[in-house]
């Protein structure tokens, strides 16, 4: 409603990345190393433990491995001539699909596996104008519910729906762009609608569980409208079970 503009998406990232500064060869930069990455990991098995076939398929046509710091800087800007963000740069629109299974903490203790202790989960809001923000009220309220600085966090998984937006979240949060998404996300991966909450958890399990690479994660996410979710996650290791 009014006096809210509602704009779309890609012209509000654009929007955000020109008023907190971040250029265009910075956001190609952060796309780079997330193509990098994902190819990386995917090449070494690393994704391989997450994934269900389906068909007899267990791969699709991300990530690109043959993108390079030439070629992103060749895309031209997708939402106006005067804007940073590209199709190499945001997100791929995809079809996916992902599962969690959350318990009570008597069940997990008789159980005895490893998983996750969920330690706060918080949906906040911003400026509607700025909808790619949306995250950061979110992650800062919840690492003050959970009493985790963000120098405990050993994984930090963030929806990469723009480089530019991602990268601003990342600077009012004071946490360095190198430490988000260890593994690619979302510009590599893609971005399938209502199941990259999900994917960003199971990316935490595998760090923090699965290869034992720390105690504390966090997973943020910005939504259309204004809104973000952020939740924070401490490992709990047992005898790993089926």
């Amino acid at each position: 409603p009014a006096p809210w503009a509602a704009p779309e998406m890609g012209p509000a990232a654009d929007r955000v990345a020109a008023e907190r500064g971040i250029d265009r060869a910075r956001q190609d930069r952060y796309a780079l190393r997330s193509h990098q990455r994902a190819v990386a990991t995917r090449s070494a098995g690393g994704f391989a433990p997450e994934i269900v076939p389906v068909g007899g398929h267990v791969d699709d046509q991300r990530p690109r491995p043959g993108f390079t710091a030439q070629r992103l800087a060749r895309f031209r800007p997708a939402f106006g001539p005067d804007g940073t963000a590209t199709a190499a740069n945001s997100c791929g629109i995809s079809d996916g699909a992902a599962a969690v299974t959350m318990i009570d903490g008597r069940t997990f203790a008789g159980l005895g596996g490893s998983g996750l202790r969920v330690l706060s989960v918080v949906s906040a809001g911003c400026d509607p104008d700025r909808p790619g923000l949306g995250m950061v009220p979110a992650v800062r309220s919840a690492l003050g519910e959970a009493g985790v600085a963000v120098d405990q966090l050993d994984a930090i998984e963030f929806n990469e729906a723009f480089a530019g937006q991602v990268l601003a979240c990342a600077d009012a949060l004071g946490i360095g762009e190198e430490r988000i998404c260890p593994d690619g996300g979302a510009i590599a991966l893609g971005h399938p609608w209502a199941a990259s909450g999900a994917v960003l958890v199971v990316r935490l399990f595998t760090r923090l569980v699965r290869q034992q690479m720390g105690r504390y994660g966090l997973a943020g996410i910005s939504i259309g409208g204004g809104l973000g979710c952020a939740m924070v996650v401490e490992a709990c290791q047992g005898a790993v079970s089926a």
